[in-house]
């Protein structure tokens, strides 16, 4: 029988990935980008946008917990949460988990994304009908600058590669009115590509939350093995407070059920390998 597969090239990184598929299972041409859903052999089902892989099913668990949790258990009292993309809704249910969250606002371009997410990826859907939620599909830059001063306590973005609809969402407007519609103390985080292949977008990221008003910056480290090198990255920037402990207690005591987060590896996420400071100061500023 023919094998048959899809390959992600990365040529920033010299690289590509390659993963063996069954089947395809779904294509569209939305009015904002192309979305491909692929049965594979060993990674259980795989979405792809304009050719990028987004998830699979085998390990999408690792970055939807690392991009949620960390931040959530760093803020004293996460009760407004934004959620900017993150249209297939694994971070959404990571978030849901936790109880003190009183209301979230996902706010993604496409609707498509998180339709075709509920048929493909179930698992990652089953918080949709909470009445914590509310979907807005539009322009989450728009959405973030018409919010009142405050109103948030968290803001995940959870957004595509620097490119088409989510380029915007690596500004410097837009991080400006991320901080603005945060409270005091209030946390934003963003993925951040890989600190192996794309260090030139963490550069410019930190200069651009900077230059936004974020005064305290850390970008925390996580393996997601789809993703160009394996190795990812998350940026935490906060209002006014530095970032610095967490509820570790309410971290160990949680009944928040965890496949790769928990107390060790939020503190072990955020250390920095020894030449990253040549580079990019990427400890507390």
């Amino acid at each position: 029988m023919e094998d048959h597969w899809f390959t992600e090239s990365c040529e920033e990184g010299g690289s590509a990935l390659s993963l063996r598929i069954k089947a395809k299972l779904h294509e569209e041409h939305t009015g904002f980008q192309k979305i491909e859903i692929y049965e594979t052999t060993h990674f259980g089902r795989l979405m792809v946008i304009d050719g990028f892989i987004m998830l699979s099913s085998r390990d999408n668990f690792i970055y939807h917990e690392m991009l949620a949790h960390p931040t959530l258990y760093t803020h004293p009292l996460p009760k407004r949460v934004a959620i900017i993309g993150g249209g297939d809704c694994g971070t959404l249910r990571e978030v849901l988990r936790h109880p003190e969250v009183s209301q979230v606002t996902q706010v993604d371009i496409d609707e498509r994304v998180t339709r075709i997410s509920e048929i493909h990826f179930p698992e990652l859907c089953v918080s949709n009908k909470d009445p914590r939620v509310e979907f807005l599909f539009t322009d989450g830059f728009e959405w973030i600058k018409n919010l009142p001063a405050g109103a948030l306590d968290v803001i995940i973005v959870d957004s595509t590669d620097p490119i088409g609809p989510g380029e915007v969402l690596f500004s410097r407007d837009f991080y400006t009115a991320c901080e603005r519609a945060l409270a005091h103390g209030g946390l934003m985080v963003q993925q951040s590509e890989s600190p192996l292949l794309h260090m030139d977008i963490l550069q410019n990221m930190h200069r651009g939350m900077k230059k936004g008003g974020f005064s305290h910056l850390k970008t925390l480290f996580f393996p997601v093995c789809v993703y160009p090198s394996g190795w990812w990255s998350a940026t935490m920037a906060r209002k006014g407070v530095p970032i610095d402990n967490f509820r570790q207690g309410n971290v160990e005591n949680s009944p928040v059920q965890t496949r790769y987060y928990n107390s060790a590896i939020h503190q072990g996420a955020f250390s920095t390998p020894t030449f990253f400071p040549e580079q990019l100061n990427l400890e507390e500023s």
